[in-house]
This record gives structure tokens, C-alpha cells and sequence, in this order.
């Protein structure tokens, strides 16, 4: 979006405010089910001219089924974690080939969904540094959940 050339004259601030507007608009009225008047009335609440919320209709309703489809394939329950594994990997040399010698980690999260079994893995790669700040807040939660438990 923001290589389009009709749209280099907006302030990139803004066009990333407008493109999140948008695609929040959509999701609800995808979540909601929502019919064209009721879309209609929330834009026309938002002061959209007449043209512009026909055209947002006539694209939201082409892509109707496509977007309910991929909101039911997401899921309603968030991903539980199984197992993690992790592994260090030693980086040598980087594209240019200058030697950098940088150890980072490779951390993978066995993941599953309540809704639907088993899912594909959560792989990342960090530096100690990261991990450390990552193991660090898991720590802080979890004294937090300990402490909301004992209440």
C-alpha cells in the first residue's frame, strides 16, 4: 500500500491508521455476519460518502464467503503450549561473508487448539539476551497467575 503511486502524497502515519480502520471494519462485520445496511449505517455514522460506502459493499460482498471461511478456520481458543525444545546455532560468517561469530538460540513451541488437535510448530530464533527477557516474563507471569490463585 504504501508503494501505491496515488497514494504517495498521504503521510504514511496516516495511511497505516486508515488501512487498520479498514481491516478492523471488516473483521467485525465478518465476525457479526453483518448484511450491507447494517455495514451501510455504521459508515454512513462514520460521515463515508455515498459512493465510497456502495464500493466498500459491492468488495465486502464478493469476498464475503472468503473472509468467513478464513475467520472460521482461525478458531476461538488460543494455542496451548505442549513442549518447547531449543537448540544453539552459531552463525560464522553472514551474506557478505564478513565473519560475525554470533550465537543465537532456536526455539520451537509444540503448540495444539482445543477446537481443532494439533497445530504446525512456533519456531523463532533469539539472542541470550532475548531469551533471557523471554524467560524473565514467564517467570513475572507466573508468580502473577500464583499470587491471582491465592486470593
Amino acid at each position: 500500500i504504501l508503494d501505491d503511486p496515488d497514494l504517495k502524497d498521504i503521510d504514511p502515519t496516516v495511511l497505516k491508521h486508515c488501512h487498520a480502520a479498514a481491516a478492523t471494519c471488516i473483521l467485525e462485520a465478518g465476525k457479526q455476519r453483518a448484511d450491507i445496511s447494517a455495514i451501510s449505517t455504521c459508515l454512513e455514522d462514520c460521515k463515508l460518502d455515498k459512493e465510497r460506502i456502495e464500493q466498500f459493499c459491492t468488495e465486502y460482498q464478493k469476498n464475503k464467503d472468503a473472509l468467513e471461511i478464513l475467520l472460521g478456520s482461525i478458531g476461538r481458543s488460543p494455542l496451548h503450549i505442549t513442549d518447547v525444545s531449543w537448540r544453539l546455532e552459531y552463525q560464522i560468517k553472514n551474506n557478505q561473508l564478513h565473519k560475525t561469530y554470533q550465537p543465537s538460540y532456536l526455539v520451537t513451541l509444540n503448540v495444539e487448539n482445543s477446537d481443532s488437535g494439533s497445530h504446525p510448530d512456533v519456531s523463532f530464533s533469539c539472542t541470550m539476551e532475548q531469551l533471557q527477557d523471554l524467560v524473565g516474563k514467564l517467570k513475572d507471569a507466573a508468580k502473577s497467575l500464583e499470587r491471582a490463585t491465592q486470593m
